[in-house]
């Protein structure tokens, strides 16, 4: 069996020249080469285009990079959780290109398996397919991707053996294994090295063939930014709660489920072990389990979708990014319960980006909306300024047409029956007549 190098730092980031691809793993700061990141930051090396799914956190990994001024271009899906890359591509300091998570983990993937695109129905008829082709395959509309590969990749394992075997830790595979395949020159920063053999065969996640040299690196608390630790629960309201509870009542034992951020999220703390709900995370887990209750951190447990660490439930399952899309747009998510702008009356989503703002932070909510066999969104009925959220038509830019199911709001509940938008029940301290009032898009009424 070969050995692979052993690097310094240094020694690794001299190998980036000005003007690469840069291709990052991690999700958030979890499973982040953040010392190769930050060894990068300390060179001269200049207009990079780096690609992840973030860019780091503000001065953390490539956030850090970003503040050097040594990236041209950055390719991502969610730069919102980093205010210096929003503020970086409003003034136009740095080129953009964003890319639902979902169509970034597949780019990547086939980019690394040789493959010269793909086309996917994620993005259909969306701003994020302007310019790009589309065909109508097996009756669905959908928009070609070209694989994507870099001259150099960072990527994070937990553990190597000395032949470049690596094993990736909890919910930190994310974008690393895919990106392991697709550069020229692949470098592991891990964080312990062992001697050839001692990772069984059957726990290896990316073979040595793949892998170029090794830099052993520890992990500290404060490389995982804002995952170190689960942040104090802020007090939700009676009315964020009844819409929790009522989205509950549309699961069934077994159902695999997707929660967004906002709302839906409470739901899972009504999940009880009992009912058989499989919850699924875009970051590559199913089986979420509850925030740990001794509040620690990524060091120590799984993250969610949300970069905020999670329990592992028993028969709980670990995958990449790739895979984790893979199952959303295969149909193997039951259900997925989001957060909305607009619903109109075309089943229409709008709930990722409003006018005159850069289109900056999709995430997976385009996959999930398109791939999910059932779409719940839960939203207030209406915007601060009276302004209603069930419209004729969505004026916002779209993440997915015709894909929902049900509207629970604040006021009431509505289904797509026979594709017709259908108000079904009244929520707690409202009335049909506000909710005929409040609400701009005809609907038919089934009140029981």
């Amino acid at each position: 069996m070969k050995t692979i190098p052993q690097i310094s730092l240094q020694q690794a980031v001299a190998m980036v020249k000005d003007g690469d691809t840069l291709l990052q793993g991690g999700f958030g700061m979890t499973g982040n080469p953040v010392h190769l990141m930050h060894a990068l930051a300390e060179t001269k090396t200049k207009n990079l285009t780096f690609i992840g799914n973030n860019v780091g956190e503000a001065g953390i990994g490539g956030g850090r990079l970003l503040r050097n001024g040594q990236l041209k271009k950055m390719i991502g899906s969610f730069f919102t959780s980093n205010p210096e890359a929003v503020k970086a591509a409003q003034e136009g300091v740095v080129a953009y290109e964003l890319l639902p998570q979902g169509t970034l983990a597949e780019a990547i993937r086939a980019g690394g398996a040789g493959i010269g695109g793909f086309f996917t129905p994620t993005s259909a008829g969306t701003e994020l397919a302007k310019g790009r082709e589309t065909k109508i395959l097996n009756g669905v509309e959908q928009v070609f991707i070209p694989g994507i590969r870099g001259n150099v990749a960072f990527i994070r394992a937990w553990k190597a053996d000395t032949a470049g075997n690596l094993q990736y830790r909890m919910t930190e595979q994310n974008f690393n294994r895919a990106m392991a395949t697709a550069a020229d020159l692949v470098i592991a920063e891990v964080e312990e090295i062992v001697p050839v053999g001692e990772i069984a065969p059957e726990s290896i996640h990316t073979p040595a063939s793949y892998v170029d040299y090794l830099v052993q690196a520890t992990l500290e608390l404060d490389d995982l930014g804002s995952s170190a630790t689960v942040s104090s629960s802020k007090k939700v309201s009676e009315t964020r709660i009844n819409m929790a509870k009522r989205a509950l009542k549309e699961l069934k034992k077994g159902d695999v489920v997707n929660l967004g951020i906002g709302i839906p999220t409470l739901v899972a703390d009504f999940i009880s072990d009992e009912a058989g709900i499989i919850l699924h995370t875009e970051n590559g887990m199913l089986g979420v389990g509850p925030a740990p209750i001794d509040g620690g951190g990524a060091m120590d447990y799984p993250v969610n979708a949300g970069k905020v660490p999670v329990t592992a439930l028993k028969g709980s399952s670990y995958f990449d990014s790739a895979e984790s899309f893979a199952m959303i747009r295969g149909n193997h998510v039951d259900v997925a319960i989001m957060g909305g702008l607009q619903v109109d009356e075309a089943a229409n989503l709008a709930n990722w980006a409003v006018p005159g703002q850069p289109l900056l932070g999709v995430g997976g909510a385009m996959d999930l909306a398109s791939g999910a066999k059932k779409l719940i969104i839960t939203m207030m009925h209406n915007e601060k300024n009276g302004d209603a959220k069930i419209v004729p038509l969505c004026d916002l830019p779209l993440t997915a047409l015709n894909t929902v199911d049900m509207v629970i709001t604040d006021k009431a509940v509505f289904e797509f029956i026979d594709g017709k938008l259908t108000l079904t029940e009244i929520m707690p301290g409202a009335t049909v007549e506000e909710v005929r009032e409040k609400t701009t898009a005809k609907f038919t009424e089934s009140l029981s």
